[in-house]
């Protein structure tokens, strides 16, 4: 199938965000959050410095570190490159806009939450990296991720057409609304995980990484335990698709599903007994989002699919 400008467009700018995502784990992991003290400059310059002696007066030299004040820079930077991106999608979508509405309402959603994703950036250097700022600035990265890949899902929808017997289209659907529930459950529990872990971490900076999990109390022991409820639903899903012999697109989801899942499980892991590795920790933060969106894709599809006279 050859894509057009816009489906294009969308899919690159949901791979770009993918990648944004990644940074963003890398500069939380690095502790590069605080590189740039100040927005929406870097040490109150446009390009900052790379050595200490370019740093202007009014700053601690004492604080400054080239490269977590590089790393968060290429990170806002990067950011900037989304935006773009995100426009570009925006505008390029009025030529679904009588055809498919769906499609120029979504980038629009997009749009406006791009920009409002720029400016809670600024909230979060501005607050100190306070958690929960943190957190929903996370979460809207993610709903930003899902508009993105619904706006290309119905672009592109036509030209794939996907088929489901109609028993299996509502089972497969309710299945996948179902796991979509729990990741997202699972993914905010994830999140409090990680205030916890902040907390710990600035509360107590001569504490052990490998101590840290220790501490975290009941909010570790409900994220472990409710990884098992994303595990059997993912589980379902591949041992649906496979019994009943759906066409291929949905039986290959439902396998990139449990594999996400049993990365993350994995990471998560590793995260717990090896002493939260930072690597694991970048890799954990991707994975989730990963899994939410080819979940996102599967309920897209199963609702959207096409009804076929006999099952597949």
């Amino acid at each position: 199938m050859k894509l057009n400008l816009y489906q294009k467009t969308a899919l690159i700018t949901i791979a770009a965000t993918f990648f944004l995502i990644f940074v963003g784990g890398l500069v939380r992991a690095s502790g590069a959050g605080l590189g740039c003290p100040d927005w929406p400059k870097c040490y109150g310059l446009w390009i900052p410095p790379t050595t200490v002696e370019g740093l202007p007066s009014e700053f601690d030299e004492s604080a400054f570190n080239a490269v977590k004040t590089w790393t968060e820079y290429v990170n806002r930077l990067i950011g900037v490159l989304i935006g773009f991106l995100i426009t570009l999608t925006f505008l390029f979508s009025f030529r679904y806009r009588k055809s498919v509405p769906a499609v120029t309402m979504a980038s629009f959603a997009a749009f406006v939450m791009v920009v409002f994703q720029g400016w809670l950036g600024g909230q979060v250097v501005r607050s100190g990296l306070t958690e929960w700022v943190i957190t929903i600035h996370m979460l809207v990265a993610m709903a930003i991720v899902g508009v993105l890949i619904y706006a290309a899902f119905k672009a592109v929808n036509g030209d794939i057409p996907v088929k489901l017997h109609p028993d299996h289209k509502t089972i497969i659907s309710r299945a996948a609304l179902f796991l979509l529930l729990v990741t997202l459950i699972q993914m905010v529990l994830g999140t409090q995980v990680r205030e916890a872990i902040d907390v710990i971490s600035r509360g107590n900076p001569d504490l052990d990484r490998s101590l840290w999990v220790d501490n975290l109390g009941a909010i570790d022991a409900v994220h472990r335990s409710f990884s098992w409820l994303v595990i059997f639903s993912s589980v379902y899903l591949v041992w649906f698709a496979k019994k009943s012999k759906v066409t291929p697109f949905f039986s290959r989801l439902s396998v990139l599903i449990l594999a996400l899942v049993i990365s993350q499980v994995v990471a998560g892991i590793v995260l717990a007994y090896l002493g939260m590795p930072p690597v694991f920790q970048v890799f954990h933060l991707l994975g989730s989002a990963l899994l939410i969106g080819a979940v996102l894709l599967m309920v897209f599809s199963a609702r959207e699919a096409g009804t076929e006279i006999a099952a597949a």
